[in-house]
């Protein structure tokens, strides 16, 4: 099986409203994907649809090769689901909740405790199994959950915000456990607005904006693609003032025809693929910050009183090296390097606000 889920024009309508706009998006099978969208974007239906919690309206999906249509409870027995919201009783034992579960799909009695003890063992919640869940931490309830939604062995397992609130070590536990159980073979669905945490564990991501799929790549390629629309729009913008300065040339405008070549020239290394890079040195003074704006590769430099340097510099491997060698050559200090790509969380709020500008064009 190549895709764990493949959705066609999938739909949900609430009387005049429209929550997901025919959705059409392929997750390949044994990978990690994460689901984004801003409140209100259509993603908690479209996972509701895909779990065969709700019907949709038009359209449909196959979810571990079944049609949530035609085939709802075939699709149920291969998927697990941990909410964000512990859905499991409180006032049962961690162990008392695992087997209602297991009790749930028909496992046997030998099956059941066996399987229990393991994944108890396996996300280290097994000292806990006879406390009572509404006694326990929030780390310990999600940990208890994955357990019960992973009792049946399902191949698909959906993860709405399972980290959210909880202190960065527990985060680290869970992380890991996600990247252990997709190891195992298991399709991870991962539903979270923390991008470093999306970035960190997906393989691909999609975005659900205004019930419409606005982006579905993987978290280079959305980087990649923000990067050559920015781009282009600074490509466009450039053109539009070098058109204007050149007929201020011709009409007889422009008296330093020096000066003006080198104002062109300026405006259109503007037009470059750009990166930042940071750096800071401990002997920094003028004479440095002069020769580093005369670099070819530096096309803006910000001066910290810290002795931080910031440059826009052209976004190819050997610009960085080059710029170091030059700062080492003329006798600095550096005490730390840092690059700066677009952010996936910069990625986001593009798609998010792009796709709901050009639908406000649209009404």
């Amino acid at each position: 099986m190549k895709y764990a889920i493949e959705t066609f024009d999938l739909s949900k309508k609430y009387s005049d409203f429209l929550a997901v706009d025919e959705l059409n998006m392929k997750i390949d099978n044994k990978s990690i994907f994460g689901f984004l969208g801003p409140n209100g974007a259509g993603k908690t239906t479209t996972i509701k649809m895909l779990t065969c919690l709700i019907q949709p309206t038009a359209g449909t999906a196959n979810v571990a090769g079944y049609d949530i249509s035609k085939q709802p409870n075939e699709v149920r027995e291969k998927i697990g689901m941990v909410p964000q919201l512990v859905s499991l009783y409180g006032d049962l034992t961690v162990r008392e909740n695992i087997e209602l579960c297991a009790d749930f799909y028909g496992l046997p009695t030998d099956l059941k405790m066996s399987r229990a003890d393991e994944l108890m063992e396996l996300v280290d919640i097994k000292y806990a199994q006879n406390k009572l869940v509404k006694q326990l931490s929030g780390g310990m309830k999600q940990k208890a959950s994955v357990v019960a939604s992973l009792i049946h062995q399902p191949d698909i397992l959906f993860l709405d915000e399972p980290t959210i609130g909880l202190d960065p070590t527990t985060k680290k536990v869970l992380w890991d456990l996600v990247e252990e159980l997709n190891s195992e073979g298991r399709t991870i669905i991962l539903c979270s607005h923390d991008m470093y945490e999306v970035e960190l564990l997906c393989d691909e991501i999609g975005i659900i904006n205004g019930g419409i799929l606005a982006a579905f790549d993987t978290p280079r390629g959305l980087k990649d693609t923000m990067i050559h629309e920015q781009k282009e729009v600074r490509s466009s913008e450039t053109s539009k003032v070098v058109k204007i300065m050149d007929e201020l040339r011709e009409e007889g405008s422009v008296e330093d025809s020096v000066a003006y070549d080198q104002l062109k020239e300026k405006i259109e290394r503007q037009n470059r693929d750009l990166k930042e890079l940071s750096v800071m040195i401990s002997n920094l003074d003028e004479n440095m910050i002069d020769h580093l704006k005369n670099l070819p590769e530096v096309d803006l430099l910000e001066e910290h009183d810290s002795g931080r340097v910031v440059m826009d510099i052209d976004s190819v491997d050997e610009s960085v090296s080059n710029i170091i060698t030059e700062i080492i050559n003329k006798g600095g200090i550096i005490t730390s390097i840092s690059t700066k790509d677009p952010s996936l969380e910069d990625v986001f709020m593009s798609v998010t606000t792009k796709n709901k500008e050009e639908g406000a064009e649209d009404g």
